[in-house]
């Protein structure tokens, strides 16, 4: 007996929400539109996009993380287009230069290190051969950090024989360009898209947005309301009054002046970040261009000095405008509030260190459609998707902090962060690695342990203790397995083609 039934047959047993209005389009917006309409068109949603050709995007948003690739699946939308249209690159994990001091740099990869032994995990390996005296350095130990700085790439094996095998890769490309592909995809689905401003968002006594009406005399009525407005936050923030959790004690980056330029050197599969007085710098290789950008704290840098700092390093002739933007780092204390959810922009800011801007709103989506909402709205949905939310920006705050706080930079506005309070859930993580070397994982993760580990070993937090399994390999062989181990991967590093 077979019970496998047609999506397109299945019927609600309850009263979902049928019309959606999403408010803004961009890179969010339309991530949205056509995640919904293509996950959920069993639905028969009636799904409306509103979004004035007047207003710009942020659209800076240009590198990835691997989980990107799963969006792209959810939607039936094949990579080597996203490639094409986006004039996308390769993108194997982060440089980061300067950042534990001036002239050092080390490679955060999208990849396992190493091999473990048994049940014994590779750093604390690493950790011993390190004790025994073998200087090689973690990252010799990662083939995807090795590709990435050859500019070689090959995909992952299907099925990986060894460990280190396990890497992935994500992509960079122009926002803008993707938006687009995003909204032809979209509005084949059925996707309505209104050009117009909207001038009041009325909301009823029961909290919760009753229509919106548009510059052009139009009101428009929906049962949900997505808010991916960015920084305005017209719904969530203007209307609904939502609050906002301001993080700018822990990361006080408030500022951000980007500028795209021609590219002079070859295209390398890695986004740069490069640590600066009051802040950090981006570069993002594209097909047809570099993206660079300065992230900054206005207490210490003024916007003229941020834009004439990054006019500097620019590595050829600036393609547009400065464009400055400010933010507040933190989150809407609600994400999800009454009849409208905020994603992108409009939930959330943390700064782009880690490329996390677009999964914020991947996983926003993703949410959505699994704790998708009757016309009640009942509470307990809206706890849930809340309390995971907020969970996803804390860890994802820990992880950043980590690099400022890490940092031996003499700069007044590094030294701030010596001093500094830890979020207790990152202070246990530091603290737990120091004493033993476990890494310790929390529910709703970004980063999984060969991330920490890179910045655990990239700014010499040292661990003073090792799993005790660690001991039961002598010497010799320990020192051995490091000496295969790096001379392995050297070998696939050299099979995998020249970018």
């Amino acid at each position: 007996m077979s019970y496998a039934v047609e999506p397109d047959v299945l019927e609600s047993g309850c009263d979902m929400v049928r019309r959606v209005i999403i408010v803004g389009g961009g890179t969010a917006g339309w991530m949205t539109a056509a995640s919904l309409s293509h996950q959920l068109r069993h639905l028969s949603l009636d799904i409306t996009l509103v979004e004035s050709s007047d207003i710009g995007t942020v659209g800076v948003g240009e590198a990835t993380v691997p989980a990107i690739r799963d969006y792209f699946r959810s939607i039936d939308l094949d990579i080597g287009e996203v490639l094409q249209e986006a004039k996308g690159t390769i993108k194997l994990g982060i440089e980061f230069t300067d950042w534990k001091a001036a002239g050092h740099s080390f490679f955060h990869p999208f990849g396992m290190y190493g091999v473990p032994a048994g049940d014994v995990g590779f750093h604390h390996i690493w950790h011993r051969l390190r004790q025994l005296g073998d200087k090689a350095d973690l990252s010799e130990y990662n083939l995807c950090t090795q590709m990435a700085l050859n500019r070689r790439f090959a995909k992952p094996p299907v099925q990986p024989r060894v460990a280190f095998e396990a890497y992935d890769w994500a992509i960079h490309f122009d926002a803008g360009l993707f938006a687009k592909l995003l909204r032809k995809k979209a509005e084949a689905n059925g996707v309505s898209r209104l050009d117009a401003l909207i001038e009041t968002v009325s909301v009823g006594g029961n909290g919760h947005v009753d229509h919106l009406y548009l510059s052009d005399g139009r009101k428009l009525e929906g049962d949900l309301f997505i808010d991916c407005s960015g920084f305005r936050a017209i719904v969530i923030q203007k209307a609904l009054g939502t609050g906002f959790e301001d993080w700018t004690h822990w990361l006080p980056c408030d500022r951000a002046v980007a500028i795209p330029c021609e590219a002079s050197e070859d295209l390398v599969p890695y986004t740069r970040a490069r640590a600066q007085s009051a802040g950090w710098t981006w570069r993002i290789p594209l097909q047809h261009r570099v993206g660079n950008g300065y992230v900054y704290s206005s207490e210490y840098l003024s916007a003229e000095a941020a834009e004439g700092a990054l006019r500097a390093q620019l590595e050829g002739q600036a393609l547009a405008d400065a464009n400055h933007i400010r933010f507040t780092t933190g989150h809407a204390k609600r994400i999800w509030n009454g009849n409208c959810i905020a994603i992108g922009l409009s939930a959330g800011f943390l700064e782009p260190l880690e490329s996390t801007s677009l999964v914020l709103v991947q996983n926003g989506i993703e949410k959505l459609i699994r704790l998708f909402p009757e016309t009640g709205f009942k509470p307990a949905v809206i706890d849930e998707y809340n309390r995971s939310s907020t969970l996803e920006y804390e860890r994802i705050r820990d992880f950043i902090i980590l690099h400022y706080w890490a940092s031996q930079r003499p700069e007044a506005f590094w030294k701030k962060f010596k001093g500094m309070t830890l979020p207790d859930t990152l202070s246990h993580k530091i603290e737990v690695f120091r004493a033993s070397g476990h890494l310790v994982r929390y529910e709703w993760e970004s980063f999984q342990d060969p991330s920490w580990l890179s910045m655990y070993a990239g700014f010499d937090i040292a661990a003073y203790g090792r799993d005790p399994l660690a001991d039961r390999y002598d010497e010799a062989q320990i020192l051995s397995i490091g000496r295969q181990m790096r001379s392995d991967i050297a070998h696939r590093v050299c099979l995998a083609p020249p970018l």
